[in-house]
């Protein structure tokens, strides 16, 4: 169960102090510390320990999640067991080029005891095609990200490419998402400014009913987490909804009206995701 919101969620690599403290100092709601792609693999050992120390650091007081490298590279079990011996500090292990249940269950088994929660990223066809069944490997399980870059390069489409590209790979991830009962967390976008092109692609899949984005600069959190914050006004709906619910379920009746609304379970459904947006865990 996803215990924080993640409407923006900074990545920066471990390798890179200034960076990582720089992130962590950030009003964004997760920072993810990477030991993949932005960690060359001369500086996976170092970038390791150093992910470690600063969870020790800073978890206590901010979710703090560690990007591992993917199975089939030499490293992951190295990362695997430093992420068991975190502890309570460690909010979630987050697995690239997630393929399979299995791999998540291997994941779940290798942390073991530990607390840390588990998402994952899909950024290869296989992902993409198997996302009903990844999404099931695991209870450990909070979230699933898309990974555009890795799949756009696998696919053959340039980052050029107009955003209705990749339309039908966000709803069959968030379909497969919301059938297992976990978060859709956007991927980052393939540019670091906060320009309309970026709030334009995550106005988009907020609209879809995804729950936030990663970025890869802290001058894009600001707008990433405005764009996931529902407004006064949808908050204010979301709560009348669930008072109008609630009265009419006191009186026995088995259906209430709101400004000429039917309202049923399903309106409460969305009026409860509302203000578990709105509000902190």
């Amino acid at each position: 169960m996803q215990t924080h919101r993640r409407r923006a969620a900074l990545v920066a690599p471990a390798s890179d102090d200034r960076k990582a403290r720089k992130a962590l100092a950030s009003a964004a709601d997760e920072v993810v510390l990477d030991l993949e792609d932005a960690v060359t693999p001369d500086q996976k050992d170092t970038a390791r320990a150093a992910a470690a120390a600063l969870v020790a650091e800073f978890g206590a007081d901010r979710p703090v999640s560690i990007r591992i490298n993917a199975f089939g590279t030499e490293w992951i079990e190295a990362d695997l067991d430093a992420c068991a011996a975190m502890g309570a500090s460690l909010s979630s292990v987050v697995l690239p080029k997630a393929e399979t249940a299995e791999q998540l269950a291997d994941v779940d088994r290798s942390l073991g005891g530990a607390p840390a929660r588990l998402q994952i990223l899909v950024e290869t066809p296989i992902g993409i095609r198997d996302i009903g069944a990844v999404c099931t490997g695991s209870d450990r399980l909070d979230v699933v990200v898309i990974g555009y870059a890795d799949l756009g390069a696998t696919l053959g489409r340039p980052p050029s490419a107009p955003q209705s590209v990749w339309h039908p790979i966000q709803d069959a991830v968030l379909v497969a998402a919301r059938a297992a009962g976990i978060s859709v967390i956007d991927g980052p976008h393939l540019t670091i400014a906060d320009d309309d092109g970026f709030r334009s692609a995550k106005t988009w899949v907020r609209d879809l009913g995804f729950d936030g984005t990663w970025v890869i600069h802290p001058a894009q959190i600001d707008s990433a987490t405005a764009i996931f914050t529902p407004d006064d006004d949808a908050v204010a709906d979301a709560r009348r909804v669930l008072d109008a619910l609630d009265e009419a379920a006191a009186r026995g009746d088995g259906a209430a009206k709101l400004d000429g609304r039917m309202l049923d379970e399903a309106l409460a459904v969305s009026a409860r995701r509302v203000l578990a947006k709105a509000e902190p865990a």
